[in-house]
């Protein structure tokens, strides 16, 4: 796979993209992209219509990249593009996560003091997947909510929330 920088503005939205993106899905991956650096390319055709990465692209204009990285599918079908469009978002859909397994990686980022808001989970959602199996009491947890920094951006009126300042 052959992987080149374009000038972002060379680079073009699928018009009818069947795929919603929703603002929190473009600030999350935005919040991946600057913490972690862009590691996915764009799949575009030969005219530089995304295929795929639609996202990717929304969270670079936000960033105010000027180039971006983008794999050129010129080797595909105007059926196959089609096709792989859909195929991409719908096979996430088969994933599912390994409670057990998804606990134990979330604890151990929280015993080294990582930032827990760049895993994508809000408060709740990191709440919940820490929770020990088992144990109804209500509002317990194996983790502390106050233990861990969370942060996050209001997508539409733009008010920081980080809870180690809000205390």
């Amino acid at each position: 796979m052959k992987i080149e920088m374009r000038l972002i503005e060379s680079v073009k939205p699928y018009g009818v993209n069947p795929r919603r993106i929703s603002p929190e899905a473009i600030d999350k991956v935005a919040a991946s992209i600057k913490e972690f650096g862009f590691r996915q390319p764009i799949v575009i055709d030969k005219d530089g219509v995304i295929i795929v990465g639609h996202t990717r692209f929304m969270a670079a204009l936000k960033l105010g990249l000027k180039q971006v990285p983008v794999n050129v599918a010129d080797n595909l079908t105007s059926e196959q593009v089609k096709a792989y469009r859909i195929a991409d978002n719908k096979t996430n859909e088969y994933s599912e996560w390994d409670d057990n397994l998804l606990r134990n990686e979330l604890s151990e980022l929280q015993k080294l003091n990582v930032d827990m808001s760049m895993t994508a989970f809000n408060t709740d959602e990191l709440l919940k997947a820490l929770k020990v199996p088992g144990n109804d009491i209500e509002g317990s947890t194996e983790v502390n909510p106050d233990e861990f920094e969370f942060k996050h951006k209001c997508p539409r009126c733009g008010f920081e929330y980080n809870s180690d300042k809000q205390k």
